[in-house]
């Protein structure tokens, strides 16, 4: 079984993200331990200014919701199969965004961080990326994981 180029996971947002292999996305409640359906992941590609004047922006690439069991697997096509997919994702910066507010809101919580924005590099887009993402009402840690 392929794995799409982003992975996100989350007790309450253990992101994963993998490049080459990049896998889907999931999105773990940290207090219940269990999956989040429903929240919206995007995906951006850094795109510096092309003079002093002109300002530095995030592309938008690809966009998903987690399912039931909290993953997104179909974020971006699986690499092997796909030369799209090799030719959005090539050496550089990405960010990748979880808009969370609307899952605490459906428990009925306030956050203090209505989404949450990972920015990362990708040196080479053959290889693994595993982001883990942690987060809560008040907080989130995030990580480079294997």
């Amino acid at each position: 079984m392929s794995r799409s180029p982003i992975t996100c996971h989350s007790p309450l947002c253990l992101l994963s993200l993998g490049a080459s292999t990049y896998s889907p996305s999931s999105v773990l409640d940290s207090s219940s331990g269990k999956p989040v359906p429903n929240v919206e992941i995007r995906l951006q590609r850094y795109e510096p200014g092309k003079s002093e004047d002109e300002p530095d922006i995030f592309s938008p690439l690809a966009k998903g919701v987690t399912n039931s069991d909290g993953r997104c697997p179909d974020l971006l096509p699986p690499l092997e199969t796909s030369e799209e997919t090799r030719r959005l994702l090539t050496a550089g910066s990405y960010k990748v965004i979880f808009r969370i507010k609307e899952y605490f809101e459906s428990k009925g919580q306030k956050c203090f961080y209505p989404w949450v924005e990972i920015t990362f590099n990708l040196e080479n887009p053959a290889e693994h990326y595993h982001i883990p993402l942690l987060i809560s009402p008040y907080s989130f840690t995030t990580y480079r994981g294997s």
